[in-house]
């Protein structure tokens, strides 16, 4: 039960890191956040080790070495940039991953898939790689439009981009797939 509320926990901070950055700033020191992300992150790694499909661990242990790295940056430097960075970072380790299982199938999506229906007709195989590429390119433009947020726009237009503005979008790609894959190939 205590394992579970701390996973609630920790996905809720996750998920606002950007507002929490910068409701933090406003109060705290750049290495005060720094320490406090650490501990998440490894609190969540912790948490996370055991319960991944293997693809997703290398995931979580990628964005436990460069969120310590991150955190350690932003703690010596005392400063935001790290902290900004973070989820450029995030964001770049599903970008590695989805893209890595594009050159060594099955691709992610298409894991994803077999998890919900182990036998997959033959068609559906080049559709889940479609599915991948088209998730790696908004990995992509995600990473780009944060990285111009982090060094070209203030600290509330980044925290409004990263904390609300992309997660709108990810969620648009997801559901605007799911629905295209009801509607559409149900159809077909």
């Amino acid at each position: 039960m205590l394992q579970h509320l701390f996973k609630f926990l920790i996905a809720f901070v996750v998920l606002l890191y950007p507002i929490a950055v910068y409701f933090g700033l406003q109060h705290l020191q750049p290495k005060t956040i720094a320490i406090i992300l650490a501990a998440l992150v490894l609190l969540r790694g912790f948490i996370a080790r055991s319960k991944l499909i293997e693809t997703m661990k290398g995931l979580w242990l990628i964005v436990l070495v460069v969120g310590l790295l991150v955190a350690g940056l932003s703690f010596i430097l005392n400063s935001a940039l790290g902290l900004k960075l973070y989820p450029v970072i995030i964001t770049g380790s599903f970008l590695a991953v989805f893209g890595y299982s594009l050159y060594a199938p099955p691709t992610i999506i298409e894991r994803f898939a077999r998890l919900q229906t182990s036998e997959l007709p033959p068609e559906a195989i080049p559709y889940t790689t479609k599915v991948t590429k088209i998730w790696c390119l908004f990995f992509i433009i995600n990473i780009l439009v944060s990285l111009y947020t982090v060094f070209f726009t203030s600290v509330e237009i980044w925290a409004l981009y990263n904390g609300l503005i992309s997660y709108l979008l990810m969620g648009l790609l997801f559901i605007g797939e799911w629905g295209y894959r009801r509607l559409v190939l149900k159809q077909a």
